[in-house]
C-alpha cells in the first residue's frame, strides 16, 4: 500500500543526500582524486543551492528535549522543522577525532525480534528505543540499495498521512546511486555498501509516544577501491501497536553530516552511540508484531 501525501513532499535533493551519493558514486567511478571534487559537483547539481558553511547558532542541537504531556500537531511539526547545525560540505569525510567527545548515548540492544518486511525489531518505549529502530530501517534500506526494499521496508514501517515512498528521501537516494553509478535496477554484487552506526541525538519528544530523532552513520562503499563519509538521518517517530514507526507528516529539517567523533559532530549535538545490552527492551504486551509476523 502507497500512502497518500498529506504534507508539503520532503525534498530529496538535500545535504544528506548529496554527501551519501558524492561517497558512493566516488567509490563505484574509483579514481580516488574524484571523491571530493565530483562529489561536491554531484552536490551543486542535486541541491541547487550555493557552498555557504556558516554556522547558525539558534539551530537545535539534540539538548534531548523530552516532553511528558503530549502538545499535538502544532508541536510536533515546531520540532521536526527546527533547522540544525549548518556544517560544510567536506565535515563528512573522515577527520581526526576531538579528545572531548562528550556524553555517549546508551541504545538498547533490542529483543532480537525479526519484523515486518524482515526487520529487527523488539526495542522499547522509549526515545534510545525509537533510534535503535531507525537505524534497523536505514541499514537494511541502505546496504541494500535497492527500489524494491526500499518501497517494502518503508510500506511496512511508515504510517498513513506522510509522504509517498516515492518521495522519502531514504529510497530517493537509493534510485539516485543506482541512476549515477549506472547499475541499473540492482546494485553491482561485486559492491558494497557498509553502514555503522556512530551516534545518535534525540531532537524533541510529544509525550510518550512521539518523538524525532536522528542518527548518525559511519558509511563505508567499496568497489575495486574504498572510501568513507558520515551519513546523518532524522525522523519522527510514533509508537503503535508495540513497535515505533515513522511518523505521519513533513520529513523534518535535514541532519548534519559530520564524520563521527569529531568537534564538529559534538558541536552539532551528536552524542557518541553505546549499544547498551542490558537495557530492558520489553515491548507492550498488546504488540502483535512478533516471531509470527515474519514476512
Amino acid at each position: 500500500m502507497r500512502h497518500a501525501p498529506t504534507t508539503t513532499p520532503v525534498d530529496v535533493s538535500g545535504w544528506s543526500r548529496g554527501r551519501l551519493l558524492a561517497i558512493l558514486v566516488a567509490a563505484v567511478l574509483v579514481a580516488a582524486l574524484l571523491v571530493a571534487g565530483l562529489g561536491y559537483a554531484i552536490y551543486l547539481g542535486a541541491s541547487g543551492i550555493g557552498a555557504d558553511t556558516a554556522a547558525d547558532t539558534s539551530v537545535a542541537t539534540g539538548e534531548d528535549h523530552r516532553s511528558g504531556v503530549a502538545q499535538g500537531a502544532a508541536r510536533r511539526d515546531e520540532i521536526a522543522a527546527q533547522p540544525m547545525l549548518n556544517v560544510p560540505e567536506g565535515a563528512a569525510f573522515p577527520s581526526p577525532p576531538t579528545t572531548e567527545p562528550g556524553r555517549a548515548i546508551s541504545i538498547p540492544a533490542g529483543t532480537g525480534v525479526v519484523g515486518p518486511a524482515l526487520i529487527r525489531t523488539g526495542f522499547p518505549h522509549t526515545p534510545e528505543g525509537a533510534i535503535a529502530q531507525l537505524a534497523q530501517l536505514d541499514l537494511a534500506v541502505l546496504q541494500a540499495m535497492s527500489p524494491s526494499t526500499a518501497a517494502e521496508v518503508y510500506n511496512a514501517w511508515a504510517l498513513p498521512g506522510g509522504v509517498s515512498v516515492e518521495d522519502w528521501w531514504i529510497a530517493a537516494s537509493v534510485r539516485a546511486f543506482l541512476a549515477s553509478t549506472q547499475m541499473g535496477e540492482v546494485k553491482d554484487p561485486a559492491s558494497s555498501v557498509l553502514l555503522e552506526p556512530a551516534a545518535a541525538l534525540v531532537k524533541g519528544t510529544d509525550g510518550a509516544d512521539w518523538v524525532t530523532v536522528c542518527v548518525l552513520m559511519r558509511v563505508t562503499a567499496s568497489y575495486r577501491t574504498e572510501a568513507q563519509i558520515g551519513f546523518g538521518h532524522c525522523e519522527r517517530m510514533q509508537w503503535v501497536g508495540g513497535r515505533w514507526m515513522i511518523a505521519p507528516g513533513t520529513p523534518p529539517a535535514p541532519a548534519p553530516a559530520t564524520w563521527p567523533g569529531t568537534a564538529l559532530a559534538k558541536q552539532a549535538g551528536w552524542r557518541p552511540w553505546v549499544t547498551d545490552n542490558t537495557t530492558d527492551t520489553t515491548v507492550d504486551p498488546e504488540s502483535t508484531h512478533g516471531k509470527g509476523d515474519v514476512r
